[in-house]
């Protein structure tokens, strides 16, 4: 039978890895949102049309619906059975995701007495989700003002990273470096930044889609790409950088890494993610942009931030040589 604090640190991680997909998720069902056009089908926050259980019908407001919950900033389109619940769903498991995070804190509290900062941690990243809520409904209010809806992608981003490296911090292990290739630390740092670029890149690039959508109207969907920017041409180059760094750190970590380390299978992974980014972004370019695969482009690219992120944080608090290991041993 394992220690009470052994089965701590197992219901704690298992929670915390619960808690990262649901954050994954989130974020895909936001993406699916958004590229819907769903993202006023409530147009007031946090309940929608004045009540907490949306309506099935228009027949269930009243007549005069969109004067009563019209707003400075913007007005209520024709009411909208799947962009309403399509929201409403979208607000629930955001609020199921909130309860997890809390749980995560919750089951941290054994860490203050052993590793203190597993539970601040746990505490920051439940804060900026009470944060982020706060910027869900400015971004309900400002009627889905283009800096707001990036600005809020940006932090699930940063909510998932934070609870990635918290739960890897809270485990025990090493990876052991097989030669003394000094440049692995300098090539993640390089595919974090070149990350950051493209996701900055790339919510300015769907920022112009909204407007160029919004501009030429659904059956013009095949032309969009001609109205789009300098922004777009240097998303879509740029994209060559990530692909490149990428298998860089394949080939190096190859040569440091056994094949079962954690390492060498994350960068695996992230070819693959990346591989299939690339075919969504090719559909997105060449079909005008088809809503699903909107949805799917954006998730894969958190998934990807997310695989950088762990390669970083095992790499720079987890990495021994093969020296120190036997040293240890």
């Amino acid at each position: 039978m394992l220690k009470p604090e052994l089965k701590s640190e197992r219901r704690f991680r298992r929670f915390g890895i619960l808690t990262i997909a649901s954050v994954f998720f989130l974020i895909f069902v936001g993406g699916l949102v958004r590229s819907t056009g769903s993202g006023m089908g409530c147009p007031d926050w946090p309940k929608c049309f004045g009540t907490w259980i949306p309506p099935t019908s228009v027949t269930e407001l009243p007549e005069n619906y969109k004067e009563i919950f019209r707003t400075s900033t913007h007005e209520v389109a024709d009411f909208d059975v799947f962009k309403t619940w399509t929201e409403y769903i979208n607000r629930l498991i955001g609020v199921l995701t909130g309860f997890f995070i809390f749980l995560t804190v919750v089951f941290a509290f054994p860490y203050l007495k052993t590793n203190p900062s597993i539970f601040w941690l746990s505490l920051f990243a439940f804060l900026l989700t009470g944060f982020q809520g706060w910027i869900g409904a400015k971004v309900v209010f400002s009627n889905l003002a283009h800096w707001m809806v990036t600005i809020h992608m940006i932090i699930a981003l940063m909510i998932v990273g934070l609870l990635i490296y918290t739960v890897t911090k809270s485990q025990s292990f090493d990876v052991v470096q097989l030669n003394n290739d000094s440049s692995l630390k300098w090539l993640v740092l390089l595919m974090l930044l070149i990350s950051v670029i493209q996701t900055i890149s790339g919510t300015q690039v769907r920022e112009q889609v909204d407007a160029v959508a919004l501009a030429a109207g659904e059956i013009n969907r095949a032309n969009w790409i001609n109205s789009l920017g300098d922004i777009f041409k240097f998303h879509r180059t740029f994209s060559l950088a990530s692909i490149a760094i990428t298998f860089t750190l394949l080939y190096k970590f190859r040569q440091a890494f056994s094949r079962d380390s954690i390492l060498y299978k994350m960068i695996l992974s992230l070819v693959l993610l990346i591989a299939i980014q690339v075919m969504s972004g090719k559909i997105l370019d060449n079909f005008g942009f088809p809503k699903q695969i909107q949805s799917v482009h954006l998730f894969i690219g958190s998934l990807i931030c997310g695989a950088q992120l762990y390669i970083a944080i095992v790499l720079f608090s987890r990495l021994k040589t093969v020296e120190a290991h036997i040293a240890e041993a």
